[in-house]
């Protein structure tokens, strides 16, 4: 570890994160509308380590990518492709708390991250990286835990993604894996994505207690997508269409229409899975779907949610999955599917079949458990600096 003091103490933070899915009502979690998505942290985890070094210094274990080392900078880090969700982290957490600017005085940090999400699957796996490295730098240098509260934290990561670095996002992703557990989201009022604390945050209903048992699987097909390049087409289209609406009257627009159905699965989904009737909150699921699909047709996707994501989603209610649907933005990465307790491996063994078919060689399935615990401090080693 690179030096700082003498004859100090320092932790060594090491974390993980859990991924997510969306499981109705998106994509209105305020990329393209105003409205509240049911969603679920899942056992699919980013994991990072943070310690104390001199400058900073990052590194991404599970890639090739080259470790970074900048000097503790005057100006905001740059970017250039190359650990751009971790400098946006920084950057944006050092332009809010003074706390953190003056800590960062007395010594760098060294950010060692990798991940078990497949990259750009539709779990959420980028985010996640914002995620530790805004959580682990408030661990590090031990912020008060008021001003940087998870709530704070999901904001800012959420503007890291928006406003540093210019992708299209809304807040599932930066809420749900920090969160954690299953949960119903209101986003409402969110929509133009207002400057920090001049909205509401996002509420945050946990559901584990009070639900049945899910089963879930899920296929990363292994067909990449870049979640910002969706809802970079949508979002705009959304906007035009609702704010001419606002100024005009008259019948909704298309995507105000989409989108109200999106969110109308979600409140109503909640309740089909409080009254514990499965058999309709799959039937959710697939009309979320089924609006998804059509919304992506409607603003040019030419095979709407993706011509994988549909094969295995056909695949699914073939072999009597409840439901199934996209887990994230759609034109690739991955799709679950909500099967009764006994029918997983019969499920299991038709998209290995169609995977093969196909030769979609990268393709994964996962048996998805909801992690009731969102981010886990795992430990914090004490370690002793000398000059």
């Amino acid at each position: 570890m690179a030096n700082t003091k003498a004859n100090h103490l320092f932790p060594i933070i090491n974390l993980t994160i859990p991924g997510r899915i969306n499981i109705l009502g998106n994509p209105g979690d305020a990329n393209e509308g105003d409205f509240g998505v049911l969603s679920a942290a899942i056992e699919i985890r980013a994991q990072a380590s943070l310690e104390p070094a001199v400058g900073i210094n990052f590194q991404q274990t599970d890639s090739r990518i080259p470790q970074a080392h900048f000097p503790l900078p005057e100006e905001p880090l740059e970017y250039d492709g190359k650990f751009d969700l971790l400098k946006g982290a920084f950057n944006r957490l050092r332009a809010y708390s003074p706390e953190f600017s003056h800590k960062l005085k007395e010594h760098g940090f060294s950010l060692k991250i990798r991940s078990s999400v497949p990259r750009q699957s539709g779990f959420g796996g980028s985010s996640l990286f914002v995620l530790l490295t805004l959580a682990g730098l408030r661990e590090l240098y031990n912020l008060d835990r008021c001003q940087h509260n998870d709530y704070v934290l999901s904001e800012l990561a959420q503007r890291v993604e928006a406003r540093e670095l210019g992708i299209t996002a809304g807040y599932a992703d930066r809420y749900v894996p920090l969160f954690g557990g299953l949960a119903y989201v209101d986003y409402r009022s969110k929509l133009f994505q207002n400057e920090f604390q001049s909205e509401p945050y996002a509420t945050y209903e946990r559901l584990d207690d009070l639900a049945p048992p899910l089963n879930f699987l899920a296929v990363s097909t292994g067909v990449r997508h870049n979640s910002g390049n969706v809802h970079g087409r949508m979002r705009p289209r959304y906007l035009q269409e609702h704010n001419v609406w606002q100024q005009r009257g008259g019948e909704p627009p298309a995507m105000v229409r989409y989108m109200v159905s999106a969110w109308e699965c979600a409140w109503k989904g909640k309740i089909r899975l409080l009254q514990n009737d499965l058999p309709a909150f799959g039937e959710l699921i697939n009309e979320n779907h089924r609006i998804v699909d059509e919304m992506m047709h409607y603003c040019g996707f030419t095979d709407g949610a993706g011509w994988a994501n549909n094969l295995f989603i056909d695949s699914a209610l073939k072999n009597k999955a409840l439901g199934a649907k996209l887990t994230g933005a759609g034109g690739g990465g991955s799709v679950f599917a909500l099967v009764r307790p006994g029918e997983e491996q019969t499920l299991t063994q038709a998209w290995k079949s169609l995977a093969n078919e196909h030769n979609l060689k990268d393709a994964r399935i996962f048996n998805l458990k909801i992690a009731r615990r969102g981010l886990i401090i795992e430990n914090a080693l004490q370690t002793s600096v000398e000059s």
